[in-house]
């Protein structure tokens, strides 16, 4: 949904769409499987329930709900869902009786691959119900063949975020449409001056540059925190005396008040009666001192694991061939404001801040065993919900203030002083203690930057941005990340992480390819800088793993979405030079995230992971861009809104408990001297004579 559309959405409707489940709620409702419409629904044993929407008018009811529901009190209706693909409506109607002023229609359900919240506003509706209500029915739009697991629905009060957002998201999305504008001109102008080099040493930074020889121009510090629009407050300026067209200006690393500049940005100013104008685009460190002696790490194969655990059997690192994994890590577990007992304190930027003992233990248990088995480890960083944690509190100041509850993870605060200081003390942190080269606590090699950002809605949030306003906040949070880190570690990146929509417009699902050149242009304009894609080419309906019928993955460079299938345009893409590094380098790609569904654990459906694995592998081991490929889930999860994607079976199962599937085999010869034994018997199944023929060798445009 575009800001505009939001904004008249918001203005004629009121509601509050796709917020979580926040607050105060009345009990669970259960709904009616012999009641429905142009679906299949079944209950689960964990409760929840699964809808196959079966034709263009699927609808439920709930049960009768005792007593009834009064929605003055508890308008807000919600509940928890997993839909791969999204839907393009929710309509909720409040019976009885049945009739269309007595319902709100909102935007659909988001393409969501792990359970989401989502809620809708009956505000608009109360005029019409005038008594209690004891049934709801909930229609999921117009599209066959789509599959939804909800549960926990209910009633509740607005609560306090929601009212807060829904109040201020006028002025927000008028401030954003302003300052997407003033980031478009920007990036887009060709300016007389620019700084061409940054280079931060241990206690000095030197600024060079070409100005076009005008008078009273200066040198101006943005800290990272300053939006491209600010004019005054900035707490650097000083004189570019020379006359030659170009200058070279030796700051202070740390200024008056021991405040470290390594993530400000420079660019050349000139006072107007508006304020500084800008001469030049601003320009981030290119260099950082390092005073370790290190190597750049080797993916010493492309063969790894996704959501590294201890409680997996860590036979499979060696029985598999694993050479690197990725490791979730939840940032506002590691530090708080405040001490107390199994609480060390923390310096960072010359404020105290206090390690979580207990919590850093067990992280630096699962990088020391990584670190035995010699792993490249990329770090995913997550930033949980903060807007209803104590103020002043780590987890309040990290997070974004814009985020809506409907987002699981959210963006950084990198707009205010107080949230840089934040997350900058946790980079420190972590880049200190695991890119120490003692590696007394194990290593983390490399950085991503958060989770599927073009489904940031749900992984990444920060409100309803535009794209170019939504990766100005990204782009700075990689920025951080990779300076603070080679402070330790001169070879470590950043990764921006994507999953499969490339060129698909859904609602809150950016294009991946669109977030990708708007951080290139970031990149070209501000000084670029040696960033890498974490991919995630999940089939393009996850529960199925006949990748190779992809329909939507086509062999272009506006493909909808990338999948195992169409591998080769990725590779094709980060290739053109205009996506280079510095216009020369091949920028590295790391698929972290993406696995295939055995739909159950019957022969045929584990032979079908399994070939989908073959097909896949086929492509990637041929691909040179492709640097690694982290397998995901290792095991099957109860989890993930049904899918079974592991390499082995639920733990629980009962007759194989942790099993290996046939797809464990497959990767486990995947490059070796058993490939074509073992993943010779599925090329009937996708239809081919020898995998040579999985590769696509015509032209990508």
């Amino acid at each position: 949904m575009n800001a505009i559309h939001l904004l008249f959405v918001c203005m004629m409707l009121g509601i509050c769409q796709a917020c979580a489940a926040l607050g105060q709620t009345a009990s669970g409702i259960s709904l009616m499987p012999g009641n429905a419409h142009d679906v299949s629904m079944r209950q689960l044993s964990d409760g929840s329930w699964e809808i196959h929407t079966t034709g263009t008018d699927p609808y439920v009811f709930s049960e009768q709900i005792a007593g009834g529901i009064d929605l003055r009190e508890t308008p807000v209706v919600a509940f928890e869902y997993f839909c791969t693909g999204g839907t393009d409506s929710v309509q909720v109607f409040a019976i009885p009786p049945l009739t269309e002023e007595r319902s709100v229609t909102v935007g659909g359900l988001l393409n969501s691959e792990g359970f989401s919240q989502f809620s809708v506003d009956m505000t608009p509706a109360l005029h019409a119900i005038r008594a209690r209500v004891t049934q709801l029915r909930l229609d999921f739009g117009t599209i066959p063949n789509r599959t939804i697991r909800i549960r926990a629905i209910h009633t509740r009060p607005r609560n306090e975020v929601e009212h807060r957002l829904l109040r201020d998201k006028q002025d927000r999305i008028r401030a954003d449409l302003e300052l997407d504008a003033a980031l478009r001109k920007y990036l887009n102008t060709t300016f007389p001056c620019k700084v061409s080099r940054v280079e931060v040493l241990d206690a000095a930074i030197h600024i060079s540059g070409a100005t076009d020889g005008a008078a009273d121009l200066k040198l101006v510090e943005a800290p990272i925190e300053f939006a491209i629009t600010a004019r005054s407050g900035f707490p650097f300026e000083s004189p570019i005396n020379e006359i030659s067209g170009h200058f070279n200006i030796t700051v202070p690393r740390r200024d008056a008040a021991g405040r470290d500049r390594l993530l400000s940005r420079w660019f050349v100013g000139k006072t107007t009666a508006e304020g500084i104008e800008r001469r030049s685009h601003d320009h981030y460190a290119d260099t950082v001192a390092c005073a370790a002696s290190e190597t750049a790490p080797v993916f010493r194969s492309k063969k790894g694991l996704g959501g590294y655990r201890l409680d997996a059997p860590q036979s499979d690192i060696a029985d598999l061939g694993i050479t690197s994994v990725t490791y979730n890590i939840v940032l506002t577990g590691l530090l708080e404001t405040a001490g107390g007992p199994g609480h060390t304190p923390f310096v960072s930027q010359g404020r105290t801040w206090y390690i979580n003992d207990a919590n850093v233990a067990g992280l630096d248990k699962a990088m020391l065993e990584a670190q035995k088995h010699n792993l490249v480890v990329s770090a995913i960083l997550l930033v949980p919900q903060g807007a209803t944690a104590p103020a002043g509190s780590f987890a309040r100041m990290i997070a974004h203030p814009d985020a809506e509850p409907a987002g699981i993870y959210v963006m950084p605060d990198v707009t205010h002083a107080s949230g840089i200081q934040a997350y900058a003390a946790v980079l420190d942190f972590l880049s200190g203690r695991y890119c120490d080269p003692a590696s007394t606590h194990g290593r983390i090699h490399h950085w991503i930057l958060h989770n599927e950002v073009n489904a940031g809605w749900i992984w990444t949030n920060a409100g309803d941005k535009t794209p170019l306003v939504y990766m100005d906040l990204y782009q700075r949070s990689m920025r951080m990340a990779q300076l603070i880190a080679r402070t330790r570690n001169r070879y470590t990146q950043s990764w921006i992480s994507l999953e499969h929509h490339w060129n698909m417009q859904l609602d809150h699902i950016y294009r991946g390819r669109e977030l990708l050149e708007i951080l290139q242009q970031f990149s070209r304009v501000e000084g670029d800088y040696d960033w890498g894609i974490a991919f995630h080419p999940y089939p393009q309906d996850l529960f199925n793993p006949r990748v190779w019928e992809d329909k939507e993955a086509v062999f272009t460079f506006d493909t909808p979405k990338i999948t195992y299938k169409n591998l080769e345009v990725l590779d094709a893409y980060v290739q053109r030079p205009e996506m280079r590094y510095q216009g020369k380098a091949v920028r590295g790609v790391h698929l972290t995230e993406q696995g295939l569904n055995s739909k159950g654990y019957s022969a045929d459906a584990l032979a079908d992971q399994a070939a989908g694995m073959a097909y896949a592998w086929s492509k990637i081991s041929r691909l040179k861009s492709i640097l690694s490929f982290d397998y995901h889930n290792w095991i099957d999860n109860r989890a993930e809104g049904g899918l079974q994607i592991g390499l082995r079976k639920f733990p629980d199962d009962a007759a194989d408990p942790q099993g290996k599937k046939p797809i464990w085999y497959v990767y486990q010869a995947a490059s070796t001297s058993k490939e074509a034994d073992e993943f010779g018997p599925y090329l009937e199944r996708v239809n081919m004579k020898s995998w040579a023929e999985s590769a696509y060798t015509g032209a990508i445009k």
